[in-house]
């Protein structure tokens, strides 16, 4: 998701009233959420490095088709380069976009297959991700339903046919295998009541002279509404109503946390967090620039946290899904949108986190019209000279993969060099963003062309 602005007032394009309609929006706000940190007219460097499209074109491996059911021979210096790393972060440079997607699940086959990932994790709510998830094991439930309910609002995107036929994809995966593949909301937007229910459910199995407290905890929280009526409640409460809950929320993490060690504690005790995760969020009072940075912190922190979670408590790799700005090493704005998501797994989990960002030319995407709130699809021409874009796409294949850790030292001060990025999220026309490919990703994946993706509803 990627709303800036070069004036360093960005966020300004957002504060619509009333006021629950920023709050309904702050799960929109993208990685590099507000404008960048340096004017774009210093950004480029005094001492213009080499042309690094020669070196670009030595290393670029061509990727033949974006299609999910293409064949997977073009991904393999993927995986040589993908290495021993557990959890790998591939970005979206704009948030609707078809051939993103249908690229994400091709990556996902190959990384099954080749490399034994067995999880999916996606921008979206914990509780939304154990829905899917359970459908995908087991085949409870039904996934456009599961879709239409909690993907509204700022998860609208993600209703769309093509993460339907990846989900399908994942089911039919496992109805042959014996190793499952799994699904994984990492993000904190939503505490549907089926979460609520499991954590009150266990404390009251486990230790019921202690239920009424759990259920006096969680009492402000639940409701059966679906996720756009029930965000839309819960944000019009009084700001200190919301702090009181948070707080509620997290003595609920330590009540769980305190009753005897099991594996169904660990699990319980994450839900828990889940639960908190939403709350602490939506305590923060985004009102204020000042409290805005916060809670952007406090967002990529958590999904960072909840992907890193499960990597370790199940063992398995993971394939994270977000925006560029999410999976990036390094944020483009840090007086804004102070670290980002993979920022904090590369600090926790060293190389076994592995970053691959994602950039195209030309073509469209869905987004909302920031000034009207119209969902409407965009087109945009070629990249314009100074963007990484431009140049990117001087390399003579239409789409490509590049490890931009293997590069000579002239490329790597080419690719040190904050310009102008197309970083586009669930709001437009926004202004491009400063960013250091070299510095953002360790991989890079350049798309000549995309087209708006398949929106369901």
């Amino acid at each position: 998701m990627g709303w800036g602005s070069s004036d360093g007032q960005g966020w300004k394009y957002l504060i619509p009233t009333p006021r629950r309609t920023l709050m309904k929006r702050l799960l929109a706000l993208p990685a590099l959420l507000v404008a960048a940190a340096l004017p774009l007219s210093t950004i480029t460097a005094t001492a213009a490095p080499a042309d690094p499209v020669p070196a670009l074109t030595r290393a670029a491996q061509p990727i033949r088709s974006t299609a999910a059911d293409s064949g997977l021979r073009d991904l393999r210096p993927l995986v040589a380069m993908v290495g021993n790393a557990r959890v790998v972060g591939v970005g979206e440079a704009t948030h609707s976009s078809s051939e993103f997607f249908t690229l994400k699940h091709k990556i996902l086959r190959e990384l099954v297959e080749r490399k034994g990932f067995t999880t999916f994790a996606l921008e979206a709510s914990w509780s939304t991700g154990l829905d899917l998830d359970r459908y995908i094991v087991s085949g409870v439930g039904d996934p456009r339903e599961i879709m239409r309910r909690d993907f509204q609002g700022s998860y609208k995107f993600w209703n769309a046919q093509e993460y339907l036929d990846l989900i399908e994809w994942m089911r039919s995966y496992n109805r042959t295998h014996a190793r499952k593949l799994h699904f994984v909301g990492d993000d904190l937007g939503y505490a549907s009541p089926a979460l609520l229910d499991h954590v009150i459910g266990y404390v009251g199995k486990t230790s019921p002279t202690r239920l009424n407290e759990i259920k006096r905890l969680y009492a402000g929280i639940r409701s059966d509404a679906e996720y756009e009526a029930w965000s839309t409640a819960y944000l019009t409460k009084p700001l200190a109503e919301r702090v009181k809950l948070a707080a509620a929320a997290q003595r609920a993490v330590v009540l769980v946390e305190s009753l005897p060690v099991s594996p169904e504690r660990t699990w319980a005790a994450q839900h828990a967090r889940a639960i908190w995760q939403m709350t602490k969020f939506f305590s923060f009072d985004v009102t204020d620039p000042k409290e805005l940075p916060k809670a952007m912190y406090f967002r990529d922190e958590s999904m960072a946290a909840n992907t890193a979670w499960w990597a370790r408590t199940t063992g398995a790799k993971v394939m994270l899904s977000a925006h560029n700005g999410h999976i990036a090493l390094e944020t483009g704005s840090p007086a804004d949108y102070p670290k980002a998501q993979g920022t904090f797994l590369r600090e926790q989990l060293g190389r076994d986190y592995l970053t691959i960002g994602t950039s195209f030319d030309h073509g469209s995407f869905n987004s909302q019209d920031i000034s009207t709130g119209e969902l409407k699809t965009f087109t945009l021409p070629s990249a314009a000279p100074g963007n990484n874009e431009y140049t990117l796409d001087k390399v003579p294949y239409r789409d490509y993969l590049v490890d931009l850790r293997r590069l000579p030292a002239g490329t790597r001060a080419w690719l040190d060099v904050r310009r102008p990025t197309r970083d586009i999220g669930t709001g437009y026309p926004t202004p491009d963003l400063p960013i250091r490919l070299g510095a953002s990703y360790d991989l890079l994946i350049h798309l000549n062309q995309v087209s708006a993706a398949h929106l369901r509803f």
